[in-house]
């Protein structure tokens, strides 16, 4: 799987239901069924997270031209990538229209409307929607794409720049918690000034290193200072009458996120899903003869109304093919625990239970604690995934103070570690020389020599072969 990730990656979004990419568009996938769930039950995680201090909308998908160039910096850094509506059916529009590559100059016009008092501060909205970029690299379904069909994007307003940088610690905070619950790892870091978002003083962001060794960029948070308050005179009257700008921040999840779920969880088998976003976290399969078929059917239809009774996500296969086949197609999508139940196994009052991510068959009893049991069950294969996944990257993840060094550790799979001073020229030489992008800076430091010149370290950085 590691030496042919793309090619898995690419057969199991087909496979398993997820996407379809033959649209007759490029870059533009349809969500299949048991897709859809997983993006479903993912994105339930990220909004009951946001929901406690943000609040939802949804804005029109299509920015004026004279809105979207308001910005230069900004625009600047998608001037290549956007989507233009020049007619309405037939007419001509005054105007071109855009449709969004992100929301930030349809979004705060409106800010500076609604604005108009310390009194309406903090404002704290996101929405989830899908968003256009002409990307002319090579696509990739949900990690390089020209549409992004879930891309969660929260953006704040605040009446100081300490709440600002307070509500990037929040983001972080957020994002960990999200992650941790899907069990994906992640590198936190600082972008570099040439790679941050178009406008924002400062980007966070977190990087997963999928199975062949490459990192995807899974989340990023934005201090975006007064750049778009000043532009769009996004303005407020504070307790003693002063008119003041407002200090602002946003945030973005992709489809990426999906992505890494089914790549840094999978295996050569298929998908292994973390019970959180498993369309079916319990599976039954009823082993079925012709003595004993109405009972066995009986008690997987009890055994099911059991298990949802807990809240639980039960699936019953009872197609009329082999239990064989049922146990490859639920072993291919991944379903975290999947129970067995045949006439012998009725007799003797237990079911044969698997979880996925181990593969070992238990007896568990047919009794009242059967629920208990299996969310016994499902709580160990979310540990073991996450522990899994955060020693593959405990592994991968290496430091070195010889730049020449860095091109081999890469190819080897691993985001590498090293000094550096913080200087942008010397910063771009080292990717120049080593021919890999650096991720950001990780920690700030007082000891070490800069990896490409005589500088004294002020960081640790990362640099690794990107998606």
């Amino acid at each position: 799987m590691v030496e042919n990730f793309d090619e898995w990656f690419h057969d199991i979004l087909e496979q398993a239901n997820i996407t379809d990419s033959r649209y007759p568009i490029k870059g533009m996938a349809i969500w299949m069924p048991y897709g859809f769930q997983i993006r479903k039950h993912t994105m339930a995680i990220i909004k009951k997270l946001l929901d406690k201090d943000h609040e939802e909308v949804l804005f029109p998908m299509l920015i004026p031209e004279t809105e979207l160039a308001k910005e230069g910096i900004h625009v600047k850094g998608f001037e290549d990538e956007v989507y233009w509506i020049t007619k309405g059916g037939q007419t001509e529009l005054n105007e071109q229209l855009a449709l969004r590559p992100t929301s930030e100059t349809a979004i705060y016009p409106m800010y500076a409307l609604w604005i108009r008092t310390h009194i309406d501060l903090p404002i704290k909205y996101y929405q989830i929607v899908n968003t256009f970029r002409y990307e002319t690299k090579h696509t990739r379904p949900l990690i390089r794409v020209r549409e992004i069909t879930t891309f969660k994007e929260a953006h704040t307003a605040h009446a100081t720049k300490e709440e600002s940088d307070e509500q990037i610690q929040d983001f972080i905070e957020i994002y960990k918690e999200f992650f941790d619950d899907l069990g994906i790892p992640y590198l936190i870091s600082k972008r570099p000034e040439w790679d941050k978002f178009p406008g924002a003083d400062y980007t966070m962001a977190f990087d997963a290193i999928m199975p062949n060794g490459k990192t995807l960029q899974v989340g990023t948070i934005h201090n975006l200072g007064q750049t778009f308050a000043k532009t769009f005179d996004i303005t407020f009257e504070d307790k003693e009458g002063e008119h003041k700008l407002v200090y602002q921040t946003c945030a973005g999840l992709s489809d990426r996120v999906i992505a890494t779920v089914i790549g840094i969880h999978g295996d050569d088998k298929g998908l292994r899903l973390p019970p959180k976003v498993s369309p079916n976290q319990v599976t039954i399969i009823p082993i079925l003869f012709k003595k004993g078929k109405e009972e066995v059917l009986a008690k997987c239809d009890e055994i099911k109304e059991q298990l949802e009774s807990k809240g639980l996500r039960v699936q019953l296969d009872d197609r009329d093919i082999r239990p064989g086949k049922k146990f490859n197609d639920w072993e291919l999508k991944g379903t975290p625990v999947k129970l067995e139940l045949g006439p012998r196994d009725l007799e003797n009052n237990i079911t044969i239970a698997m979880q996925r991510d181990v593969e070992e068959k238990i007896e568990l009893p047919l009794d009242d604690n059967l629920a208990d049991s299996v969310i016994e069950l499902l709580d160990k294969t979310t540990e073991n995934l996450s522990s899994s996944a955060w020693n593959f990257q405990e592994e991968h993840v290496k430091f070195t103070e010889d730049i020449d060094e860095i091109p081999e550790l890469v190819e080897a799979g691993n985001v590498v570690k090293f000094y550096w001073c913080g200087d942008e020229a010397i910063g771009k030489e080292i990717e120049e020389k080593t021919g890999y992008d650096i991720l950001g800076i990780q920690e700030e430091v007082s000891e070490g020599k800069c990896i490409a010149s005589d500088n004294d370290a002020k960081y640790i950085a990362l640099i690794a072969k990107t998606y």
